[in-house]
């Protein structure tokens, strides 16, 4: 049986943890994410695989085996109505991965402590044109110096 890539991503919802880090972390207030607040619980802090870049005003990662961007890892206690909140904040679009501005992916995260696990992250899915790459990787310093 073939499942149609619309499915595709609300079906394998099997991840509890989602990974922020940009905007959406603690500390940046963002409207969308009060109202998903409740429904999510921290687990720490992680990394994950990933180039990061400014774009003004938020970030972009893209996956990148030569860098470590790193953002907080939450438990999501609704994972049906944290993921369709953040799809919408990312814009991304299960039926049109391809035309999202973000598409959301299962990735091994590195916790501080150092053990892995899974966890949804958006990564940037359009041109990064002129962007500054945050060489750190952490959204939160690069904030902090410039």
């Amino acid at each position: 049986m073939t499942v149609p890539l619309r499915d595709f991503y609300t079906r394998r919802s099997l991840t509890e943890l989602v990974f922020f880090y940009g905007t959406l972390m603690s500390g940046f207030r963002r409207p969308g994410r009060s109202r998903i607040e409740t429904k999510l619980q921290p687990q720490g802090r992680g990394s994950i695989h990933a180039a990061l870049f400014d774009l003004g005003i938020y970030p972009a990662a893209v996956p990148a085996d030569d860098g470590r961007v790193w953002g907080e890892v939450y438990r999501m206690l609704d994972v049906e109505t944290v993921l369709e909140a953040l799809d919408e904040l990312e814009g991304f679009r299960p039926g049109e991965p391809d035309a999202s501005l973000y598409t959301r992916v299962e990735t091994a995260v590195t916790f501080e402590d150092g053990h892995v696990a899974t966890a949804w992250a958006y990564f940037y899915n359009a041109p990064l044109g002129r962007a500054q790459r945050i060489e750190s990787g952490d959204y939160l310093q690069h904030l902090k110096v410039k």
